[in-house]
């Protein structure tokens, strides 16, 4: 994962929260492997983090056909605990399971421009590449403001995305900055943002307002962020006026709907069978759960660099997808090993496949035995879902409640 300051920064290091999920359409691969569980594995060690399966989100692409959904979402849920996520510091829920996500939904979309949706550069570059689906329907439309929901419903700091998500964590921020200024004007609110101060204790109320006032008048960056700070860690306030606070220190109203930063992920690095970046639908994968033989026989069918049409002519390794995995799992001296005898056509292909053979097979092997122990154990797998699911929809429900009482659907 690459460092990125400057989001870290906006959010207290202590208390940030990380949002993150997966479509369930389908047997997870190494591509899911390298870019996002690995990257999940090392977050929940560093932050408050909640992974969930977006049923939902697998319905704007799979609505005619959804059968592959239920079994993918437990099969998934077992990938990610075999892969090292783990329930007991980060929380795993499925999306549907919290109806919240769907009424903030709905209600996000009563104040967000069409047109915010229609410019998000993946929605004409998915219906472009899935030609073969019908996806003119409204929850294709809007599921990057269901995506908003999502985030907003947790009021997530950081979002792991690669760099051709930002734009969703951008119009995430866009709908939370307009919820705000509209909703975030409550009476008297520069009232009770000062009493909200006095509740902070003496000497923290003379650190926020020194904070607040260096931010105001001068622009000091680091007073804003030790602020955000000091607001998140106090224990004796309630929600409202942590963000009473969090608004007042900006000069604006009450922060109802925090803006989260991206947190940008290295790109994953696995190549497809083919060379290409590994996906289902290129169908050139290799799942996690591959059995060792399968497996073999994957790698040793991978076409190599084509100047190699007999085993005496020499190749380049810069034209072979098997290089590539070579960069991902041999090292130096292997490395050395394959562009030697390569060039020189000292080796023949199969004698280059074996390592990586070897090596992805080493790889895989405790992944697969941890399957096997969950798999065996369906009871806990649930239970850990069920937990996840309650945990979340907690949060959840706090949020909401607040979104419908600054919206005035508390009052029946």
């Amino acid at each position: 994962m690459e460092s990125q300051e400057t989001p870290i920064d906006k959010v207290a290091m202590q208390h940030a929260r990380v949002l993150s999920g997966m479509r369930p359409t389908g047997q997870l691969h190494l591509g899911h492997y390298y870019g996002v569980l690995k990257n999940w594995v090392e977050l929940q060690h560093e932050y408050s983090c909640f992974f969930f399966v977006a049923d939902w989100h697998a319905l704007t692409t799979h609505y005619e056909d959804p059968t592959i959904i239920p079994p993918s979402v437990h099969e998934m849920v077992i990938d990610w605990l075999a892969a090292g996520v783990n329930p007991k510091e980060a929380t795993i829920f499925v999306q549907s399971r919290v109806p919240e996500h769907a009424e903030l939904h709905l209600l996000l979309s009563m104040i967000t421009p069409l047109g915010w949706l229609e410019r998000v550069p993946s929605y004409k570059d998915q219906q472009d590449k899935l030609k073969e689906k019908d996806l003119s329907t409204y929850g294709f439309l809007g599921y990057p403001l269901l995506q908003s929901a999502d985030i907003l419903l947790y009021r997530a700091g950081l979002v792991p995305v690669g760099e051709d998500q930002v734009a969703h964590v951008e119009l995430t921020r866009e709908v939370a900055r307009r919820f705000n200024h509209l909703y975030g004007r409550e009476p008297d609110f520069e009232a009770k943002a000062e009493q909200a101060i006095k509740k902070m204790g003496k000497k923290n109320a003379r650190l926020y307002q020194r904070y607040r006032k260096g931010w105001q008048e001068s622009g000091e960056e680091e007073g804003l962020a030790a602020a955000r700070a000091l607001i998140e860690g106090q224990q004796n306030i309630t929600v409202a006026d942590k963000d009473r606070l969090l608004g007042y220190l900006e000069g604006g109203g009450k922060v109802i709907l925090p803006e989260p930063q991206p947190l940008l992920t290295r790109a994953s690095k696995m190549p497809g069978l083919d060379g290409q970046k590994m996906s289902k639908s290129y169908g050139n994968t290799i799942s996690l759960r591959a059995d060792p033989d399968t497996l073999a026989t994957q790698l040793r069918k991978m076409p190599t660099d084509p100047a190699r049409v007999r085993r005496t002519d020499p190749g380049d390794p810069a034209n072979c997808p098997v290089w590539q995995f070579h960069a991902v799992y041999s090292d130096d001296k292997i490395q050395n090993w394959v562009r030697e005898g390569c060039t020189s056509a000292g080796i023949g292909c199969i004698e280059c496949k074996q390592p990586v053979i070897d090596a992805v097979l080493e790889e895989l092997r405790p992944i697969q035995e941890r399957v096997r122990e969950f798999e065996e154990q369906p009871d806990v797998v649930s239970n850990i879902i069920n937990e996840g699911c309650e945990h979340a929809r907690d949060e959840a429900r706090e949020t909401l409640d607040e979104v419908r009482h600054v919206m005035s659907l508390d009052l029946a």
